[in-house]
């Protein structure tokens, strides 16, 4: 199985990253972790200083300032795609994304060149959320199916897993957004370029500790960001035609 890279993006997690760091580790013992933290005034930086220190799998880099989620998330890829991992994850320090889906998610990547956990493939599959987050986010999803006709059931879903080959195809310089629509546009350039996208069901449960970092500023980026890469891509709603890139053919699995 290849190796594989957990990057987790923190800002005022301090109270999260020794128990999601414990519980990966005790799930899946051989793959390391990358926390990669935005100068967080919570104490972050120097818990996971200490994490590092104490177990050689944890890696953690430390920003100059709150560049925000994309930005931590390009910024852990270039780190990965400079060492010999061959799947990349990214997920949640908060416990949303269940560290016991990991296996699953690994297996699937063996046919697919991005997996993406999802919340609706198959029925919903979130607690502890208000109805009104929940239509918000339903919402957004068919929002973003119908503009760019990419056919995921979530891509706004932040358990992820790439192969190697999908990050190294990718511009990371050229990446447009940088709030949860980075995760949209990460899902849009991976599809439209003819690689395949395979969901696997999760359950997602509401983060037990912290406060959620949304804003009306990453929504408004949300709103506008998919229009912007339809643009970009001649208004595309396939995927390029021709042979796929990946293992399993394109398209979705």
């Amino acid at each position: 199985m290849r190796e594989a890279l957990i990057v987790i993006p923190t800002y005022d997690e301090r109270d999260n990253v020794e128990s999601i760091s414990r519980a990966i580790l005790e799930i899946a013992p051989d793959v390391h972790v990358l926390f990669v933290d935005d100068n967080s005034p919570d104490g972050t930086g120097e818990a996971l200083d200490r994490l590092a220190a104490a177990d050689a799998r944890v890696h953690v880099i430390h920003k100059s300032g709150k560049a925000g989620l994309g930005r931590a998330y390009i910024t852990g890829f270039k780190w990965a795609l400079e060492r010999p991992y061959g799947l990349v994850f990214g997920m949640d320090a908060d416990f949303s994304h269940d560290p016991a889906e990991i296996p699953v998610m690994r297996r699937a990547a063996e046919e697919a060149d991005l997996v993406i956990g999802s919340r609706y493939v198959n029925g919903i599959r979130i607690t502890n959320w208000p109805l009104s987050r929940l239509l918000l986010s339903k919402a957004a999803a068919t929002y973003v199916r119908v503009i760019t006709g990419m056919p995921v059931t979530d891509p706004t879903g932040g358990y992820r897993c790439f192969r190697r080959e999908t990050l190294e195809s990718i511009d990371l310089d050229a990446v447009m957004s940088n709030g949860y629509s980075f995760l949209v546009e990460m899902a849009y350039v991976t599809w439209i370029s003819g690689f395949r996208i395979s969901e696997v069901p999760i359950t997602f449960e509401d983060r037990r500790s912290g406060y959620s970092k949304m804003s009306m500023d990453i929504f408004r980026e949300s709103l506008w960001i998919v229009w912007k890469l339809v643009f970009r891509h001649g208004r595309r709603r396939r995927r390029v035609p021709g042979p796929a890139h990946g293992p399993g053919g394109g398209g979705i699995a």
